[in-house]
């Protein structure tokens, strides 16, 4: 799984708010109902700042299905979160 932008350093993951360059701390798995199957997960990755507004953003969509420390999701098994 790739969390970062291209071109990026994959050791020090950035959060995904336009403009921002802050270490990530959060990952934001959701899925858009219209395009994914409901076990496929996509994944934003959030700073301490930016962690709530873009899960209000994926949340009114009804795109946000979970919210995990960035720490706690690279220890979890990719097969158990239905990624490709």
């Amino acid at each position: 799984m790739n969390l970062n932008a291209p071109g990026s350093d994959p050791a020090s993951p950035v959060c995904s708010a336009k403009a921002c360059r802050a270490d990530a701390v959060w990952v934001l798995a959701w899925n858009n109902p219209k395009l994914h199957t409901p076990e496929r997960r996509k994944t934003w990755l959030a700073c301490e700042e930016h962690r709530e507004h873009l899960s209000q953003f994926l949340g009114v969509r009804g795109f946000l299905k979970d919210v995990v420390k960035l720490d706690e999701w690279d220890a979890s098994p990719s097969a158990e979160r239905g990624e490709d």
